[in-house]
């Protein structure tokens, strides 16, 4: 813990000097898995804080640093045969960037987004003071503080809850062969108290899958397991897609619990396609495999952000009411036509929150409802000033249907109409009390500035001009992916499955 307290030390020092000097400032984490476009001012560098400081077999918990990726977090608790209970499917996402952001995954029908599993947050205070926020002390910092984006302070220290792992999961799917049908099957496989995990895929309008997970140590007699890691595995859509394709009953197989946490990780669930759409390339099982190393999530966002291509991509997940989820993929479908498009239930986090929610509450009066999220991943227009409006227009659906986005996205929302969706004088009291002011807003951090961007562009010379040119910003994009080096840590990773 010298460690830790020393860079805490140095953090919070950092941030008095920010505060007495009257300076605003940003948090550099050192990883992002946001697609805004961002940009480095003023910064208190927290990247040192990348470790796993213990599992505690007795109370299950770990203590976790921000920058911790869920890969070494779960390669950490699971060799004492535990697991954290929302597991973000993506490897590089941090314990931190799922606290502050919002982290809402195949298990969050049960238990919640990733903030409601952590017990408290140590806390570096806008004005260099460090503190402790938890559900028994500073409740309103450690409740605003999930989803606010860094907005109110600096986290440094996380205490995680912990359940026991199996060596498996059971997976199941079932295929559904209209939107209705796959609204309704999600909807009822929450309520088997059985699951653990459950999420679903729509490849098309008359063709999806609900998959629904339960941990188990049992394998039974002569059945197979199916993992997803190595260059030679499948893609878990491409394997999902292809094992149902004609099926008329549910199919079941086994899979390796780590390797089910990160099944998305190979193609970035269906994104890394695009890649091979840009640059017109073969798209096959020899092809993956031999480009295996680019197509990992790490690598994945490294040249979506390097070659320029997030500015006209759609990478949004919207949080919808059940009954309005069919209209809204109709309205997607006709608007944007992407697929495949990825169903997670989510359970809601109590008002007010920055978190997506909506005040709709089941028979008893009291519980929220739970919404159904939508990943909507795919190519937008090319025009800029037309993927805006395309934008601006999902955003307007979104609201009309009840529903909001996750805010790491592309957000466009004018600052009167965004905080129209949240408890403004909440969270403006929120920043007052904790010397908040000298960092971002969650509107300053999580809007696209269009006139910046716009005139960045036309700043930036013949660079940002060739990065706009194909094929050149994609392989500008694919050169600065190689040079992250990032590559190696899914070749290292200790959480796949050893094949004899």
């Amino acid at each position: 813990m010298k460690h830790h307290k020393d860079v805490v030390s140095h953090i919070a020092s950092s941030v008095s000097q920010y505060f007495k000097r009257r300076e605003p400032f940003r948090i550099f984490h050192g990883s992002t898995n946001s697609t805004r476009p961002g940009g480095r001012q003023n910064t208190v560098d927290i990247s040192a804080l990348s470790r796993v400081l213990s599992v505690d077999t007795k109370t299950k918990t770990a203590l976790v640093e921000p920058n911790v990726p869920m890969d070494r977090l779960v390669e950490a608790t699971i060799k004492h045969g535990l697991v954290p209970p929302v597991v973000m499917e993506f490897p590089g996402i941090t314990a931190g960037g799922g606290f502050a952001g919002t982290g809402g995954e195949s298990s969050s029908f049960k238990y919640g987004y990733f903030n409601e599993t952590v017990n408290s947050i140590e806390v570096v205070l806008g004005n260099g003071n460090i503190v402790t926020a938890s559900e028994k002390e500073n409740t309103d910092l450690f409740h605003g503080a999930s989803g606010a984006v860094g907005s109110l302070g600096i986290t440094t220290l996380l205490e995680l809850q912990l359940i026991q792992a199996k060596k498996f999961v059971e997976a199941t799917y079932h295929p559904v062969r209209s939107i209705a049908e796959a609204v309704a099957k999600v909807k009822e496989e929450t309520l088997n108290l059985d699951h653990d995990y459950v999420d679903g895929i729509l490849f098309s309008k008359d063709h999806g899958v609900i998959v629904t997970g339960r941990m188990t140590d049992s394998l039974p007699p002569s059945s197979p397991t199916q993992c997803f890691s190595a260059p030679g595995d499948p893609w878990f859509y491409l394997h999902v897609r292809d094992r149902t394709l004609s099926a008329t009953t549910p199919i079941t197989e086994y899979i390796p619990l780590a390797e089910y946490l990160f099944r998305y990780d190979r193609g970035g669930f269906w994104v890394g396609r695009s890649a091979f759409s840009y640059f017109s390339f073969p798209f096959n099982k020899l092809t993956r495999w031999f480009l295996d190393d680019f197509l990992h999530t790490r690598m994945l966002y490294k040249a979506l952000h390097a070659s320029g291509q997030s500015r006209n991509y759609v990478v949004q997940d919207l949080a919808i009411p059940y009954p309005a989820v069919e209209k809204f993929i109709d309205y997607t479908t006709s608007s944007f036509n992407i697929w495949p498009l990825w169903l997670c239930p989510l359970r809601q986090s109590r008002l007010p929150t920055l978190h997506p929610h909506n005040p709709a509450t089941e028979i008893d009066n009291k519980t929220l409802a739970p919404l159904l999220n939508v990943g909507l991943w795919g190519f937008g227009p090319s025009d800029s000033d037309t993927f805006v409006a395309k934008n601006r227009e999902l955003e307007a659906q979104l609201k009309e249907l009840g529903g909001m986005k996750w805010l790491y996205a592309h957000t466009y929302y004018p600052e009167t109409e965004f905080w129209e969706m949240f408890d403004k004088k909440w969270y403006e009291g929120l920043r007052t009390k904790y010397h908040a002011e000298r960092l971002p807003s969650v509107w300053h951090k999580v809007r696209v500035d269009e006139e910046a961007q716009r005139k960045a562009e036309e700043e930036g010379g013949w660079g940002a001009w060739a990065l706009r040119q194909w094929p050149l910003g994609g392989l500008w994009g694919i050169r600065k992916a190689i040079q992250s080096r990032e590559y190696l840590i899914a070749r290292s990773s200790t959480w796949k499955e050893r094949r004899e």
